[in-house]
């Protein structure tokens, strides 16, 4: 018998909690039981095994990302709002390592909600892009562009991976303050 008051919404949470605390690669079924004090088994009325764990808790992260990217950004445009996706990013995956990197995994074609929340995501994306000018196609690999810097930003960082004694704080404004000027030039076609 499930345990009362246990929703997938709550399992889903928990992992999150857990994947943040000791990286998602190390999540397992087992540490969400044993952490909201159920047998494993039990688990499996709420989510349909680890991997469907992780496409929940990666629609969770996206949502979690997409509102505070909108927050960010709501009625900016150009540089401030570059300014502000990049701190609402960085600040995400310093905050939340676990679920960042659920944000990552490509979405599912077969579900809906998850394909739906990747777009989401997205949508925020190429709203400051917009405010560039760039759509279509130059958008799409502005995009690219800009979740690879950031993403490489953030995971050197997360890894200790920037030994030179310079502030990170001032690199990352460099990082995005060069993607302004990449983007205010983004070549045509």
């Amino acid at each position: 018998m499930p345990r009362a008051g246990l929703t997938p919404a709550i399992v889903v949470a928990e992992a999150g909690r857990i994947a943040d605390e000791v990286g998602l690669d190390r999540l397992t079924l087992a540490a969400v039981a044993q952490r909201l004090g159920v047998t494993l088994p039990s688990l499996y009325k709420h989510v349909r095994g680890l991997d469907g764990l992780a496409q929940q808790l990666a629609i969770q992260a996206l949502d979690e990302f997409t509102a505070r990217g909108t927050d960010a950004t709501l009625g900016l445009a150009g540089q401030a709002a570059m300014r502000a996706l990049a701190g609402a990013y960085r600040d995400y995956a310093q905050s939340h390592p676990g679920t960042y990197a659920a944000t990552l995994r490509a979405p599912d074609p077969t579900d809906p909600a998850h394909v739906a929340a990747a777009e989401r995501a997205v949508r925020v994306i190429y709203a400051v892009l917009a405010g560039y000018g760039l759509s279509g196609d130059r958008a799409i690999d502005a995009a690219r562009a800009l979740r690879s810097a950031l993403h490489g930003f953030v995971t050197l960082e997360a890894a200790h991976g920037f030994g030179l004694p310079r502030d990170l704080d001032r690199s990352y404004e460099l990082l995005v303050d060069a993607l302004d000027r990449a983007f205010r030039t983004w070549p045509e076609g």
